[in-house]
């Protein structure tokens, strides 16, 4: 038994030994391959490419519209989702209008009561004014009477005061009926103002768009200043991305700089139409809007990059089709000693159909990859 143990020991010593004399050559597998060699081949290629900082941010609308709801009401039916198009003055959210229509009914009524008021005030006041007539026809005939010494100084005093005291309740009623006429017109703002609040329970479309969010569902209650739903207003989007201060003078207004939008994988060109000049105190950077083109399969909401160039940096650079992907390693066939090896690599960013290495490769090497 030790006599095999000895033997396993002494077996697995040689397999350390044999590994030790084959090392691999750094950023090399150590592994040649023979044959007539890849079918495409170029030079690895040293490029002066520019550095970029990627700003991120969200894609939202140009333009959008926020609707709330004017009154406190229940909602009863929500007419778009999100993604449907709808035209300005289209209904969009419609509320339970019992209370509205209440409170239309019992300003009526007061506007009603306000009419009565008036009709009697004037009654009043048009008998107020026959009895003054009255009472000064009684008090001048009744100073004729006394100058010729026919009444005493008391039937002058008694038709005075009758007159006086007409006189002062004409004036009474006078007053009586502007209060009136103010009660009505008060009456009348009061109906109006119902009516507007009844008309608020069907929200309207402001201008034509996308619904781009849906806030609520029928049964919740509607109240001012709680968002309801979004529209944007206009097709154009632009991406708002936030720039470091650091790097904030490298962003120049009317600029037009790319935007990388992953989801999609596609990179456009945008021009910078706002730099707010406020920097956010905690996280210390700027806020820089960018307007994107018309571009298909791009929705507000997404996520996307700003690209700022910050300088340039000489670099290697192979085809994109000469990385070959094993797992998660990467490797390049290079031609060194006439004989293909496999190097291994580490890749940088993607420039069009060329990628950039940052390890394994010294520059100038012969490589090769099977075309598709």
């Amino acid at each position: 038994m030790k006599k095999r143990n000895y033997l396993f020991l002494s077996l697995i010593l040689m397999v350390l030994v044999s590994c030790d004399n084959q090392k691999i050559q750094p950023g090399f597998s150590g592994k040649g391959e023979a044959g007539p060699g890849p079918s495409a081949r170029a030079l690895v290629e040293k490029q002066d490419i520019v550095q970029m900082y990627e700003a991120v941010g969200t894609i939202r609308p140009l333009t959008e519209s926020v609707i709330e709801s004017q009154v406190s009401a229940q909602v009863l039916k929500v007419f778009f989702t999100p993604g449907t198009s709808v035209q300005e003055g289209d209904v969009l959210i419609r509320l339970d209008n019992r209370q509205l229509m209440a409170r239309v009914k019992q300003a009526g009524e007061g506007l009603s009561l306000a009419k009565n008021n008036l009709e009697q005030t004037l009654k009043s006041m048009d008998e107020a004014s026959a009895n003054l007539d009255q009472t000064k026809a009684a008090y001048e005939r009744t100073q004729k009477l006394f100058k010729s010494d026919i009444v005493p100084v008391q039937k002058l005093e008694i038709d005075k005061a009758a007159y006086l005291q007409s006189k002062a309740r004409l004036e009474k009623s006078r007053e009586g009926v502007q209060s009136a006429k103010a009660s009505i017109r008060q009456a009348e703002q009061v109906v109006k103002e119902a009516r507007i609040a009844l008309g608020y329970a069907e929200i309207k479309a402001p201008a034509s768009g996308i619904v781009a969010q849906r806030m609520t569902d029928p049964g919740d209650q509607a109240i001012p200043g709680k968002p309801l739903m979004i529209i944007q207003t206009s097709g154009a989007l632009r991406l708002e991305a936030s720039v470091r201060e650091g790097l904030i003078s490298r962003v120049s207004l009317g600029g037009d700089y790319q935007v990388k939008i992953e989801t999609v994988d596609k990179t456009v060109n945008a021009k910078i139409e706002e730099i707010v000049p406020y920097a956010d105190p905690a996280t210390r950077t700027f806020l820089v809007k960018a307007a994107l083109p018309h571009t298909p399969g791009i929705y507000p909401g997404m996520f996307g990059r700003l690209m700022i160039p910050v300088g340039r940096e000489n670099t290697l650079v192979v085809p994109r089709e000469a990385v070959i992907r094993v797992g998660q390693l990467e490797q390049i066939l290079v031609l060194r000693d006439k004989t293909w090896q496999r190097v291994y690599v580490k890749t940088g960013k993607i420039l069009k159909d060329k990628i950039e290495v940052l390890a394994g490769l010294s520059g100038n090497e012969t490589i090769g990859w099977e075309r598709n």
